[in-house]
């Protein structure tokens, strides 16, 4: 049996995020969208992301997070592949997987250089100068798939995105939900604010926000945390204070982008650890539970080999063309975004993380972690409150 046949693909077309802009739409009156998910029809629509929000974390601590738990349905989505903030919302604000927007890791390789994109700042990674990258990777040509909140904009509901004031502008921006008008909030209690505000301003209105507190506590203290448990409470609160103070006639749905699990230090994996594993490699992309081997010419097959037998007891450790047939980045890869998947991909299945300290010496330091497509990963709750 092929290693890809024991991971799942994601659901896409069924219970996926990459299904859930759609949907969005459909249920503000843009019918021609599809709705596969099934969310009710209202003249305001509010989708809140919780960045890190997994539906199994959410289920065991129903008790710190009541109303989330009390309006999340039975049944979670898929977040997109991997399971990683620029793939999942790029798959909310395009409707389409990775394998169709192209953000396909939270590092991407470029063809042209040595170093890959940090898709989340739109800047090269790692060891170098600091080099921006919207001039010369512009980010409505790396995404040219049109966003749900331009087609929003199109049909006349001028969408609004509500977020943190980094996020106004950024590559990032620019590649998922422009089209919308941004509006920056810096504070939970902004946020909230801020999104009543734009809900009220018109009858017919699309309005997004987006919450990365829980995210950034996990990946410094983990989720099995009291920190992590401080604040998924206090998210719970702002989740019922935004749905008790919501203009008449408006869905509010809440999801999260990925979950994430806890990697102990002594189960990291240092690359530099064992120099066999970049024999022939030219980019390592990705994050360290989803790592992108990019092979110089020719080297695709050794380094598969030498990625497999140092890792394949704790990853599923593919080739690119065994990832794009198991439909892990959907069910087609247009030829643009081929390239910017992996030769080989390792994807973890164990509490493992692939870290380079030459190159990123923060992740060292982080507890939390995500990006494979473990059930804890891959799982998102969807809370409707109508």
């Amino acid at each position: 049996m092929p290693v890809t046949a024991t991971l799942p693909a994601p659901r896409y077309g069924q219970a996926s995020l990459a299904d859930l802009g759609c949907a969005l739409l459909h249920a503000v009156g843009m019918t021609a969208e599809p709705n596969v998910i099934g969310l009710p029809s209202a003249t305001r629509v509010c989708l809140l992301v919780v960045d890190a929000l997994g539906w199994e974390a959410l289920a065991a601590h129903a008790d710190l997070a009541p109303f989330l738990h009390r309006a999340a349905r039975p049944d979670a989505l898929d977040a997109a592949f991997p399971t990683t903030t620029a793939a999942s919302l790029g798959a909310i604000g395009t409707g389409r997987p990775a394998g169709v927007h192209g953000l396909t890791g939270a590092t991407v390789a470029l063809p042209d250089r040595t170093r890959p994109m940090n898709v989340l700042a739109w800047k090269l990674h790692g060891v170098g100068p600091r080099v921006h990258l919207d001039a010369t990777v512009v980010p409505e040509v790396f995404q040219p798939i049109p966003t749900v909140f331009e087609r929003a904009a199109a049909a006349g509901l001028r969408p609004v995105a509500v977020g943190p004031s980094k996020h106004a502008g950024s590559g990032l921006s620019r590649a998922i939900i422009r089209g919308a008008m941004q509006i920056e909030a810096d504070t939970p209690a902004d946020l909230v604010t801020l999104t009543l505000g734009a809900l009220a301003a018109a009858e017919r209105r699309l309005v997004y926000a987006y919450h990365g507190g829980l995210d950034r506590v996990g990946h410094i203290h983990g989720v099995n945390s009291p920190h992590w448990r401080r604040e998924l409470a206090r998210i719970d609160a702002l989740v019922a204070r935004l749905a008790h103070e919501l203009p008449d006639a408006t869905l509010l749905v809440v999801t999260g982008d990925h979950g994430m699990v806890d990697v102990p230090r002594a189960r990291q994996v240092e690359v530099s650890d064992h120099p066999e594993l970049m024999e022939g490699v030219r980019v390592l992309a990705g994050e360290p539970r989803c790592r992108h081997v990019h092979a110089e010419p020719g080297a695709a097959s050794s380094v598969l080999a030498a990625w497999g037998s140092q890792l394949g007891a704790v990853a599923a450790v593919v080739s690119r063309e065994e990832a794009m047939e198991a439909d892990w980045y959907g069910p087609h890869v247009p030829d643009r975004v081929r390239g910017r998947i992996g030769d080989v991909l390792a994807v973890a299945t164990d509490a493992i993380a692939i870290v380079q300290k030459h190159v990123d010496p923060q992740q060292r330091e982080l507890v939390g972690h995500h990006g494979a497509l473990t059930d804890t990963e891959r799982l998102v709750p969807l809370a409707v409150v109508a």
